[in-house]
């Protein structure tokens, strides 16, 4: 990696940024607290983006002019040296070249008790099998929380963990847990195929990067109803449109089925979004939780899901929360203010908390 590309990673590294931006025409920009900023610096020309691209791909880069844009992460040191970090990439063609979203990973799996979370998320890796889902938009926090996740069990249990990641964002170790980390497009073809090889590879627990079609998810399914845990990722809104969203992926004459499935071996709905705090200090995560009571079960099983939720609004002994309440308790706290719950919420759902 060239110095100047180190320098700009480390000036992103310091000034709390999530995402460093290179694109033809623009200097180098950063994404700090979810709003963008220029770096500094000249404008940059279409030579210096594809020598960039060049030098984080390798190999790799003949594969941009057949795809259109090319997933990696790899581990960068700053100038003079000192430790690794990591870092995801997405580099691409547009209209004036090519350009770089450039993801930095922190150095240290956060724990789950420093996200912000409910502490009923904490519970849910005390589950033997079944399907633990966390969604949410891109930049939303959803790995983190995986990561996370395993990391938790990796302190408590003894288990067999194989994820599937596009790409490998944090690096686990063993501690209690064997950890094994498959690459999508380096390690195994795709998800799907990577999920039907993991069931036979011992797994305790299974995590999906992200289930994207049908096949990833009627599997990851199968893989919940014979004794696994699974971990997956889908980007949808919130709760209620992600059971929605994994019934409707189905043919009709399959989602009866399917909610059948569903009903028996779904565990949580951790939808998630970041909020700015006042002051601008950092981002906090804004989360609704569906937890899979029988009462839940039964309305996934019935077809009522445009019910779920009232019964999320009903079930905080239960560990459930919608966004709205989730985001009084933020404004109320003196967390966030009220301008941004009302963003993060779509305004006029939340009319009701802020007069």
């Amino acid at each position: 990696m060239s110095a100047m590309m180190a320098r700009w990673l480390e000036q992103a590294q310091a000034g709390g940024a999530s995402d460093l931006h290179l694109t033809v025409g623009a200097p180098p920009m950063l994404r700090v607290d979810g709003r963008l900023r220029p770096l500094g610096g000249g404008i940059l020309t279409s030579e210096e983006t594809e020598r960039y691209a060049r030098e984080v791909l390798g190999g790799e880069f003949s594969r941009l002019s057949e795809m259109g844009d090319v997933d990696t992460a790899l581990d960068w040191v700053g100038p003079e040296g000192g430790d690794a970090h990591r870092i995801r990439v997405n580099v691409y063609r547009q209209r004036m070249g090519i350009s770089l979203a450039i993801r930095l990973v922190p150095d240290v799996i956060p724990k789950l008790d420093s996200l912000g979370l409910p502490a009923v998320v904490r519970t849910m890796v005390d589950q033997p099998y079944g399907l633990v889902l966390v969604t949410g938009p891109t930049g939303s926090g959803k790995t983190t929380t995986l990561a996370a996740l395993i990391d938790e069990m990796n302190d408590r249990f003894d288990r067999h963990i194989i994820t599937l990641e596009d790409p490998i964002e944090y690096v686990h170790v063993h501690r209690r847990c064997l950890i094994e980390q498959r690459e999508v497009g380096k390690d195994v073809p795709d998800f799907s195929r990577g999920l039907r090889a993991a069931l036979r590879q011992d797994p305790d627990v299974i995590l999906v990067g992200e289930m994207r079609d049908l096949e990833t998810i009627q599997t990851a399914i199968t893989a919940a109803e014979t004794g696994h845990l699974v971990l997956g990722t889908l980007h949808t809104g919130d709760a209620v449109q992600t059971v929605d969203r994994l019934i409707d992926v189905f043919p009709a004459h399959q989602q009866q089925q399917i909610r059948t499935q569903l009903a028996a071996i779904l565990r949580v709905v951790i939808a998630q979004r970041l909020v700015r705090r006042i002051g601008g200090a950092g981002r906090v995560p804004l989360a609704e939780v569906l937890i899979n009571t029988p009462a839940v079960a039964n309305l996934i099983r019935s077809d009522k899901t445009h019910q779920l939720h009232t019964v999320m609004q009903t079930g905080r002994s239960q560990g459930m929360q919608t966004f709205d309440m989730h985001v009084r308790e933020l404004v109320s706290g003196g967390v966030i203010d009220q301008e941004e719950g009302r963003l993060a919420v779509f305004g006029d759902r939340i009319d009701r908390f802020g007069g």
